[in-house]
């Protein structure tokens, strides 16, 4: 009898900044076989990977990045009837309530604010790891 494959949450992460990509795949790395996450560097990019590959499980989205802007990404994911039904989280800098309030009329998923330090971070990494992943595999 073979083993069952394990089960691996696919992310896709939005996010123009070098450093916050660089924190956040070190945050992930604490959960490198039950996660697998694929990072873009802006909209545009995420967008055509999104087309032509496999789709990820769920989104996690910056929303201040130039070229595209995380609500015109969000908009773009929710017109496509290939994308639409995608979880899209946002994870910004951003604690501005009009932001906030935005994100949900464009039907974001959840809205996080980045922590500031590192530790606190990896927290909220470990609790979207831990969220996505039981709401995409509890049987």
């Amino acid at each position: 009898m073979t083993a069952a494959p394990p089960e691996v949450l696919n992310v896709l992460m939005i996010d123009d900044d070098p450093a916050d990509r660089l924190l956040a795949e070190e945050a992930f790395a604490a959960h490198d076989t039950s996660v697998r996450v694929r990072i873009c560097e802006d909209g545009p990019s995420a967008l055509a990977e999104l087309r032509a590959q496999a789709l990820p499980d769920v989104v996690i989205l910056d929303l201040n990045m130039p070229r595209m802007s995380g609500f015109d990404v969000i908009r773009e994911i929710r017109a496509s009837a290939d994308l639409r039904h995608l979880p899209v989280v946002i994870l910004s800098t951003s604690d501005n309530a009009d932001d906030v309030a935005r994100a949900y009329d464009l039907l974001a998923s959840s809205y996080m604010v980045k922590s500031r330090d590192f530790p606190g971070f990896v927290k909220q990494i470990d609790h979207f790891v831990r969220f996505w992943h039981d709401c995409r595999f509890r049987r």
